[in-house]
């Protein structure tokens, strides 16, 4: 309960502010986002099969977004930052469809 309150609180907070993000942050958010997406997903698996670990959880989001925006940020130095950002999306996308049908399979037995 304490967690969908904090969502609904900083949705709130979120469309009243209408924060800006910095401009040298943008190409790293929409990977943060879908790399987010993938531990979240990976959790909710978890959760359905019964091996839900909080702290796995923590450590799985926090390092799925670094290293998704590390790779982003080296590709750029590199001069590569388009494609190693599409290799991510990419990589990571295959994570989430793999897990979104794990989940169907779970809930469905389909």
């Amino acid at each position: 309960m304490i967690a969908i309150a904090g969502l609904v609180i900083g949705i709130v907070i979120g469309l009243v502010l209408q924060p800006d993000v910095p401009l040298w942050a943008e190409p790293y958010l929409p990977i943060a986002v879908v790399a987010a997406m993938d531990a979240v997903f990976g959790a909710l698996r978890a959760f359905l099969d019964g091996i839900f670990d909080d702290k796995v959880f923590v450590v799985s989001f926090i390092s799925n977004v670094l290293i998704a925006a590390l790779i982003v940020f080296l590709g750029d130095k590199l001069g590569v930052g388009a494609q190693l950002s599409t290799g991510v999306v990419v990589v990571l996308g295959i994570r989430i469809f793999s897990n979104v049908a794990a989940i169907r399979r779970h809930l469905f037995h389909a």
